[in-house]
């Protein structure tokens, strides 16, 4: 047979012919889809105990291989088929479709949380509010997708497409998407994905179709350094350093797409009373424009030989110049799915026959790779209220109705993408 997945993918990244909102509506009204959605309710203990579970097995920035070992033997536990861990750290599974040519769409949720290792992880109950650190980012998510899997087998729902659910490592912050850059390199059924869907967030009527791409350098500027006061003259890295981030701190740059730049963290110097050997400070460069992350870029790395050169002259250079070394410490790829595409449409047809005020965002998540990639991509949210992501206080509510809601808004998503064969025994 010929390979069907380049169709699909050529379909769902098409403008909308007006069919995507028609198509969604029958699918929700569909007695299939109520019968998921009553799966879910009932299964609903269960999504909550496995959210408790997983947030309290730790998962810091490059140490996710206990939580993705629990999350292996869930995939398993479901019948999932060839359930495995790949060398960068990834889980994924299959639920084969009916028309094995017609590709993968990938269903990911990421392992990691951005909380170091010896953190606190417990959760605390108060009546539906879960509270721990990482438990909404991104734990839900891999409990709501092993929740949405058991309700479509419940209901005895077959898709055209297999779907490819996946734990993704290095998601959050120095991790910088290492774990779905992996898949896309290496894993041989990247070249079958047809759509990509990430479940991350929580808010069921946010879409996220634009990928928010980032650079982060760490610039270092060295030189002889030497007493305060008595080798005073000689040239001081901290003098470029401060000329580089004056300079930054100048670029305009346009509020649509929005392009942003900051310096997080500086540091460098041994003592108060000597000229600094070494000074260096972090930079973040971001936009939802491939084009404009680009412009930024260049006018950064620009500056920066330019404040070496402009100290080197302004003082001594006789026990030596000022240098400078730029190192790349974080490069995540933007991208876009076009807003009037059939991906898009068909999510914002289920949201809102979800009952949702649909909104599209930019974002930076796993779904990155995807859209820079080409590929129909999009995030969604794993459907409920909470608050305070990326600190101590991290709290999500897990009121049953709604809870309920937003996870069926997801399963509807997935299963709008992959689509329902009502042929299938």
């Amino acid at each position: 047979m010929p390979d069907t997945a380049p169709t699909l993918r050529a379909a769902l990244s098409a403008l909308d012919n007006g069919g995507a909102a028609e198509e969604a509506a029958a699918l929700l009204a569909s007695p299939a889809f109520a019968k998921a959605t009553s799966h879910v309710v009932q299964d609903h203990d269960r999504i909550v105990a496995d959210i408790i579970r997983l947030t309290e097995i730790a998962s810091p920035p490059f140490g996710e291989s206990n939580r993705a070992a629990a999350f292996a033997e869930a995939l398993r536990a479901q019948g999932l088929q060839g359930v495995a861990t790949d060398t960068e750290g990834n889980v994924t599974a299959l639920r084969p479709g009916t028309d094995p040519d017609a590709g993968y769409v990938v269903i990911c949720s990421h392992l990691d949380t951005v909380f170091p290792a010896g953190t606190d992880v417990t959760v605390k109950r108060e009546g539906t509010i879960l509270r721990a650190p990482g438990v909404g980012d991104d734990t839900r998510g891999l409990a709501v997708m092993l929740g949405l899997l058991r309700a479509l087998d419940a209901a005895g729902i077959r898709t055209r497409a297999t779907i490819l659910a996946m734990g993704s490592v290095g998601e959050e912050g120095a991790g910088d998407l290492r774990g779905v850059k992996a898949f896309f390199k290496d894993d041989p059924r990247h070249e079958k994905v047809a759509a990509f869907m990430a479940l991350d967030g929580l808010d069921p009527s946010r879409l996220v179709t634009a990928a928010v791409g980032s650079k982060r350098y760490r610039i270092t500027f060295k030189g002889p350094g030497g007493h305060s006061f008595g080798a005073f003259g000689l040239v001081n890295p901290a003098f470029a350093l401060a000329r580089a981030a004056d300079d930054l701190s100048r670029i305009r740059v346009p509020a649509s797409p929005k392009t942003t730049f900051s310096i997080g963290r500086i540091g460098g110097g041994s003592s108060i009373n000597a000229i600094p050997e070494a000074m260096w400070m972090e930079v973040d460069l971001r936009s939802a424009s491939p084009e404009e992350l680009a412009k930024l870029e260049a006018r950064f790395l620009a500056i920066l030989p330019q404040a070496a050169e402009d100290e080197n002259a302004a003082r001594d250079t006789s026990a030596g110049k000022v240098t400078v070394e730029v190192k790349v410490i974080g490069d995540r790829p933007a991208g876009t799915t076009d807003e009037n595409s059939r991906i898009v449409k068909l999510a914002q047809g289920v949201m809102t026959g979800q009952g949702y005020s649909f909104h599209a965002e930019a974002s930076s998540t796993d779904s990155n790779i995807a859209m820079n990639l080409g590929l129909p991509a999009i995030t969604v949210g794993s459907g409920c209220a909470g608050g305070r992501a990326h600190s101590l206080e991290e709290w999500i509510d897990v009121e049953p109705a709604s809870s309920a809601r937003g996870i069926a808004t997801a399963m509807g998503t997935l299963l709008a993408l992959a689509g329902v064969d009502s042929s299938a025994d």
